[in-house]
């Protein structure tokens, strides 16, 4: 059985996420991986109209061998797709949330 690196999970969650939203035409899907820095980014970048559309709607990073969810917008949730894949919760921080309510969750504090 192959064995995927953390770094290899989370781009293909992001991908496959991307590639099951439409592309727009005046709205474009960016999917910014930085494998070096191990930062891994879904954005939205275009224009309705004349009003500018910029937003993140998924941010993960890959400290000391966790997935810290920055910022999760998706219907079905990161989280879930990374308990899916076999990834524990003591290896998935919610960086959202503030560090004192991190200990109210069931997943890793840092």
């Amino acid at each position: 059985m192959e064995t995927i690196t953390y770094q290899q999970l989370i781009q293909d969650i992001i991908i496959n996420y991307a590639n099951k939203h439409p592309q727009d035409d005046d709205i474009e899907t960016q999917i910014i991986f930085d494998t070096v820095n191990n930062h891994y980014l879904l954005l939205y970048v275009g224009w309705e109209g004349e009003k500018q559309i910029y937003g993140c709607s998924l941010h993960v990073d890959i400290k000391d061998n966790k997935f810290w969810i920055q910022r999760d917008l998706t219907e079905d949730g990161i989280v879930n797709k990374l308990l899916e894949a076999g990834v524990s919760k003591e290896n998935i921080v919610l960086g959202f949330r503030s560090p004192f309510n991190r200990q109210f969750t069931d997943f890793a504090i840092n």
